[in-house]
Protein backbone atom coordinates (compact mmCIF):
# COMPACT_ATOMS: atom_id res chain seq x y z
CA UNK A 1 0.00 0.00 0.00
CA UNK A 2 1.11 3.34 -0.92
CA UNK A 3 0.67 6.72 1.34
CA UNK A 4 -2.24 8.16 0.19
CA UNK A 5 -2.41 11.33 -2.22
CA UNK A 6 -4.36 13.93 0.15
CA UNK A 7 -5.40 17.39 -2.08
CA UNK A 8 -7.37 20.11 -0.92
CA UNK A 9 -9.89 18.36 -2.95
CA UNK A 10 -10.35 15.32 -0.75
CA UNK A 11 -9.40 16.62 2.06
CA UNK A 12 -12.39 16.37 3.67
CA UNK A 13 -13.88 12.96 2.88
CA UNK A 14 -10.56 11.42 3.15
CA UNK A 15 -9.53 13.14 6.32
CA UNK A 16 -12.11 14.81 8.63
CA UNK A 17 -14.73 12.60 7.99
CA UNK A 18 -12.48 9.13 8.12
CA UNK A 19 -13.58 6.41 10.44
CA UNK A 20 -10.18 6.34 11.07
CA UNK A 21 -7.06 8.20 12.34
CA UNK A 22 -5.00 9.91 9.96
CA UNK A 23 -1.34 10.51 9.48
CA UNK A 24 -0.57 13.50 6.72
CA UNK A 25 2.75 14.56 5.95
CA UNK A 26 2.97 18.11 4.85
CA UNK A 27 5.69 18.29 2.44
CA UNK A 28 6.95 19.86 -0.88
CA UNK A 29 9.37 18.43 -4.02
CA UNK A 30 12.31 20.55 -3.07
CA UNK A 31 12.17 20.18 0.66
CA UNK A 32 15.25 17.91 1.26
CA UNK A 33 13.93 16.87 5.09
CA UNK A 34 10.59 16.00 3.28
CA UNK A 35 12.92 13.52 1.21
CA UNK A 36 14.83 11.91 4.01
CA UNK A 37 11.06 11.09 5.79
CA UNK A 38 9.37 10.03 2.73
CA UNK A 39 10.59 6.58 2.76
CA UNK A 40 9.32 6.16 6.47
CA UNK A 41 6.04 7.50 5.27
CA UNK A 42 6.00 4.83 2.89
CA UNK A 43 6.88 1.90 5.34
CA UNK A 44 4.32 3.01 7.85
CA UNK A 45 1.53 3.25 5.48
CA UNK A 46 1.93 -0.76 4.97
CA UNK A 47 2.92 -1.44 8.68
CA UNK A 48 -0.47 0.12 9.75
CA UNK A 49 -2.56 -0.52 6.28
CA UNK A 50 -6.42 -0.73 7.10
CA UNK A 51 -5.69 1.16 11.08
CA UNK A 52 -4.66 4.56 10.11
CA UNK A 53 -4.56 6.06 6.97
CA UNK A 54 -1.48 7.59 5.89
CA UNK A 55 -0.88 9.92 2.87
CA UNK A 56 1.30 13.00 1.94
CA UNK A 57 -0.03 16.91 0.65
CA UNK A 58 2.00 18.35 -1.33
CA UNK A 59 1.83 21.99 -0.21
CA UNK A 60 2.79 23.82 -3.04
CA UNK A 61 0.38 22.21 -4.89
CA UNK A 62 -2.71 22.39 -1.82
CA UNK A 63 -2.36 25.15 0.10
CA UNK A 64 -6.03 25.24 1.46
CA UNK A 65 -5.12 22.82 3.60
CA UNK A 66 -1.52 23.61 4.60
CA UNK A 67 -2.85 27.49 5.61
CA UNK A 68 -5.95 25.90 7.53
CA UNK A 69 -3.97 23.95 9.64
CA UNK A 70 -0.66 26.85 10.30
CA UNK A 71 1.91 24.81 8.47
CA UNK A 72 4.89 27.11 8.15
CA UNK A 73 7.21 24.98 8.11
CA UNK A 74 8.17 21.66 6.16
CA UNK A 75 8.15 18.23 7.05
CA UNK A 76 5.26 18.70 9.49
CA UNK A 77 3.40 15.47 10.40
CA UNK A 78 -0.21 15.43 11.76
CA UNK A 79 -2.16 13.30 13.20
CA UNK A 80 -6.24 13.48 13.16
CA UNK A 81 -8.72 11.30 14.78
CA UNK A 82 -12.38 12.26 14.64
CA UNK A 83 -11.98 14.92 12.46
CA UNK A 84 -9.64 16.76 14.81
CA UNK A 85 -6.11 17.56 14.75
CA UNK A 86 -4.47 15.61 18.01
CA UNK A 87 -1.05 15.43 17.58
CA UNK A 88 1.99 17.33 15.82
CA UNK A 89 5.51 16.78 14.46
CA UNK A 90 7.29 19.00 12.78
CA UNK A 91 10.90 18.71 11.12
CA UNK A 92 12.55 15.39 9.86
CA UNK A 93 12.72 12.60 13.02
CA UNK A 94 13.72 9.45 13.17
CA UNK A 95 10.88 6.13 12.79
CA UNK A 96 10.76 5.74 15.89
CA UNK A 97 8.86 8.91 17.09
CA UNK A 98 6.60 8.85 14.48
CA UNK A 99 5.15 5.19 15.68
CA UNK A 100 5.08 6.57 19.35
CA UNK A 101 2.83 8.88 18.43
CA UNK A 102 0.90 6.51 16.11
CA UNK A 103 0.44 3.63 19.08
CA UNK A 104 -1.23 6.51 20.80
CA UNK A 105 -3.74 6.64 18.07
CA UNK A 106 -4.92 2.93 17.52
Amino acid sequence: MKPINFTDENFENEVLKSDQPVLIDFWAVWCGPCRLIAPIVEELAVEYEGRVKIGKLDVDENQNSAIKYGVRSIPTILFFKDGKVVDTIIGAVPKNHIVQKLTALV
